[in-house]
């Protein structure tokens, strides 16, 4: 029998080898020689020459085509110049002292070019989890939900066996990691990569380049990141410190959502139908809907502090299709850092955070000994007149360590913003700003060479006869300046560099095919219907681009859009809301501290502009973060052509990539899902 559990008139829902060491090493050998033991110099010597012919040796097996083995080259002369010094006895010791302090620093930047590599295994296969009183098969990876935790230093590389045991066909992405020149492991499936198919393996190198802070890795094929999902966590690299004090300890919380039916099949069937796709019955708090839900008082993750102390809480929103509000009751967080980028901390007793971004707040542990509910709850940007959504208060609890007498339910967060709080949500974006410091500095691109006007938009698909499931009896369907992307039967990424045509279009277009009057409740009709197609946006490499995404309420289906570009962090110089005025919403532009991000949010009947500079060379993928909108079309592709040089050009593919085989859903064709069960139209090498 179902419970439903409420708490002070709260319900969960209303429905169901380190190059530094080994520089202080030999700087320490030559300082022991320089108080008397002269005769060891060449024995010094020689060890360094033979480190340096080692690590050469090592860089002639490794692709030498990287931006990083310019630097590696430069620190190889200078070590090899230290070991011609050091042969040579009549140098004075003073002099060899020099080059080894050289040896030091060289140490240090190596350490923090190459960093360290480390290997995962990753096995996907359906597991049962219990929630809400529904025990369902979920596809996770190594039997856990959320999935493992990636843990690394900034400038390591990390190598992800993934062996696929479940029953769909699967592809990962590795969230804000920039992957430089290697698109190949990128992950979205038929833009970089074909699924790995169930009974097969694929290993990625996920490379770790200027990130740190919190990221995050998911599945990017079908509905699957649902249940395939997990933190990543990058430490300042060795040697360096965090832009603040040390926290006492870190805590990951990954927000997600619970469905109490197979979401894969589900969505499958409603794009075939063109109906809207469902809405989750819980959210999660790290795998846990918490106390106040059916079946699940008891199940709250608990979180142990110790008064005094200060933490950094790693969070991700990995739910499917809104944004959220987190408080943690009687304690306000510091946000010092969003997607792998630091921030000028600022206080505040909420957080607002959309799907695909990733923060790091830090908590004081500063209140009466006790236990503190951790909740969060959507925030909910569509028409005030749709009351059909998740209204669960998912909860994890803050508890003090320490002999106290408690309370017999731990305290909800009174600073938690409504559903529909729009206020607290724009209050919060607006206080995000890049901490723009000499270690982490800011370098916006001023002189733009590409600048393109995008117009996000939902659409519909006119079915005959109104025969349709969907907006008036037709199919649900979204769009970016009115093109709505379809997959093709192999990847974007293996057509284009082997010149393969007939796969996409270079002519996704910089602006609107028309203009109006975009967050008007009237519009055209030639608005709704979008062009359906492969349309890609080529770049320079090097060019420096400007985007302004305009959300639009075409259909009167306005709402926030996280936008996320992979490959990139960019700098959101402004946002507004209405129709973006392009003579006059430009002169407040920030570019002294904007914030960088992988991940911006467009307002609901808004605008967000965003800069960068094209270099990093590959397809890289565009998308809105809402699952659903994703599905039916929002997304396009950009693909940033080869430098002039190998080491500005994107890498040789690896040798085991995924067949293609034409296997997947989505609204125009209508294919089996990802299960690779029917429809294995042909295989793609």
């Amino acid at each position: 029998m179902e419970e439903n559990r409420s708490i002070g008139g709260l319900e969960c829902s209303w429905r169901k080898p380190d190059g530094r060491k080994a520089a202080e090493e030999a700087a320490e050998e030559t300082a022991a020689a320089q108080a008397g033991q002269k005769e060891k110099t060449k024995a010094v010597a020689g060890q360094l020459r033979q480190e340096a012919e080692i690590v050469e040796e090592n860089k002639r097996k490794e692709d030498s085509d990287t931006i990083e083995h310019q630097v590696d080259k430069l620190l190889l002369q200078i070590v090899k110049k230290i070991t011609k010094e050091g042969e040579r006895e009549s140098r004075k010791m003073g002099q060899l002292l020099e080059f080894l302090e050289i040896l030091i620093l060289s140490g240090i930047l190596l350490s923090m070019v190459q960093g360290d590599v480390h290997h995962y295994e990753f096995v996907l296969k359906e597991t049962n989890f219990t929630r809400l009183c529904t025990t369902r098969s979920l596809l996770v990876v190594n039997g856990s939900l959320p999935g493992p935790e990636i843990r690394v230093h900034k400038g390591d590389t990390v190598h992800v066996n993934v062996y696929n045991q479940g029953n769909y066909s699967v592809t990962l992405h590795w969230h804000g990691v920039k992957q430089p020149r290697n698109p190949w492991s990128d992950g979205p499936e038929y833009i970089t990569q074909c699924p790995i198919q169930p009974g097969k393996n694929f290993t990625y190198e996920v490379i770790f380049s200027t990130e740190e802070g919190t990221l995050w890795w998911h599945a990017h094929s079908d509905w699957t990141r649902n249940s395939v999902h997990g933190a990543i966590v990058v430490l300042p690299a060795p040697g360096t410190t965090f832009p603040f004090p040390e926290p006492d300890g870190d805590e990951v919380i990954v927000f997600g959502s619970w469905y109490d039916y197979d979401i894969n099949k589900v969505v499958a069937d409603d794009l075939k139908t063109g109906a809207d796709t469902p809405t989750s019955d819980s959210y999660l708090i790290n795998g846990q809907p918490g106390d106040l839900c059916n079946c699940s008082k008891g199940s709250a993750r608990r979180m142990l502090v110790d008064h005094g102390k200060t933490y950094l809480l790693r969070i991700v929103n990995a739910v499917m299709n809104v944004d959220l509000f987190f408080a943690v009751a009687e304690h306000n967080v510091t946000v010092v850092g969003m997607d792998g980028n630091y921030l000028k901390p600022f206080t505040t007793p909420y957080i607002t955070i959309s799907p695909g971004q990733s923060m790091d707040v830090l908590l004081v542990a500063n209140q009466s000994l006790g236990r503190y509910y951790m909740a969060t709850r959507q925030y909910d940007s569509v028409r005030p007149d749709v009351l059909i959504y998740d209204k669960t208060n998912a909860t994890a609890i803050l508890e003090y360590r320490g002999n106290y007498t408690s309370q017999a339910d731990p305290i909800f967060p009174s600073s938690l913003p409504t559903y529909l709080d729009f206020v607290s949500a724009d209050n919060f974006i607006h206080g995000l700003r890049s901490l723009a410091s000499p270690e982490h500095p800011v370098n916006v691109p001023l002189n733009i060479s590409t600048s393109m006007f995008i117009v996000v938009s939902m659409n519909q698909i006119i079915c005959p006869n109104q025969t349709c499931a969907g907006i008036n009896g037709n199919k649900l369907a979204s769009s970016l300046n009115n093109i709505s992307l379809v997959n093709p039967p192999i990847d974007v990424l293996l057509a284009y560099y082997r010149n393969m045509s007939g796969f996409y279009t270079k002519d996704f277009p910089d602006y609107p095919s028309s203009y109006y009057n975009y967050t008007a409740d009237e519009f055209p009709f030639n608005v709704t219907v979008p062009l359906q197609g492969t349309k890609v946006k080529m770049l320079n490499y090097n060019e420096t681009v400007e985007i302004t995404f305009q959300g639009t309420n075409v259909l009167r289906t306005s709402e926030s859009h996280p936008m996320h570009l992979h490959g990139y962090s960019f700098y959101v110089v402004g946002t507004g809301y209405g129709d973006f005025d392009p003579e006059n919403d430009p002169k407040g532009y920030n570019f002294i501290d904007p914030p960088e991000l992988n991940t911006v949010s467009v307002p609901k009947n808004g605008w967000a502009t965003i800069r960068f500079v094209a270099s990093n060379p590959g397809v890289w993928y565009w998308h809105c973060h809402f699952d659903r909108h994703l599905s039916w079309g929002m997304s396009t592709i950009f693909i940033v052509k080869n430098g002039g040089s190998p080491e500005t050009s994107v890498r040789e593919p690896p040798a085991n990539m995924p067949h293609c085989e034409v296997s997947f859903t989505n609204r125009i064709q209508e294919f089996k899902d990802s299960s690779g069960e029917e429809n294995k139209l042909k295989t793609f090498d």
